[in-house]
């Protein structure tokens, strides 16, 4: 039954977003046949270090949305204190509802059924414009973040660079 519903949930976002585009991204399915998997594409944020890039990445949720939050995976490359290595997006909305077992997140700052694919993309957009620094996914962004931002801006402009000749 929570399938279902998620399924049809999620048909209504992704009809939604067809219907009425948002500046920033573009969403849609990676497979016709499988509502749960999405592949949506951020364009860096004006007058950021990420401004002008294309980032794709994978939207992926789980059965009982919106009870449990997607997963997000940039698939281009992503050098950001937020974003792990591998890819994964951290950022508080995507953290599975209630208290948080090592007390950073408040439990309104966390998951809840209210967000839609559109509120959690326009929250990547927003941690691409402001890094938290304070608890950080990629340690070594983080660190080059505080330390080194010469060093940071470099790379990210290489990696911005690189995303607009794959186009």
């Amino acid at each position: 039954m929570a399938s279902t519903q998620a399924s049809l949930l999620l048909q209504k976002q992704l009809k939604d977003l067809c219907k009425n585009p948002v500046d920033g991204f573009s969403a849609g399915l990676v497979d016709d046949c499988n509502i749960f998997e999405w592949s949506v594409t951020i364009i860096g944020p004006p007058d950021t270090l990420y401004d002008g890039g294309y980032f794709n990445a994978i939207m992926t949720f789980p059965h009982n949305y919106p009870n449990s939050p997607p997963t997000v995976r940039f698939i281009s490359e992503m050098w950001h204190p937020n974003v792990y290595p591998d890819g994964r997006v951290c950022i508080s909305i995507l953290h599975a509802p209630g208290e948080d077992p090592n007390g950073y997140e408040l439990a309104s700052e966390r998951w809840t059924p209210v967000h839609t694919v559109e509120s959690i993309v326009l929250s990547i957009i927003s941690m691409l414009s402001s890094p938290n620094d304070e608890s950080p996914a990629n340690i070594e962004a983080a660190k080059e973040w505080r330390e080194r931002r010469d060093d940071f801006k470099k790379k990210v402009s290489r990696i911005v660079r690189r995303s607009q000749e794959m186009l």
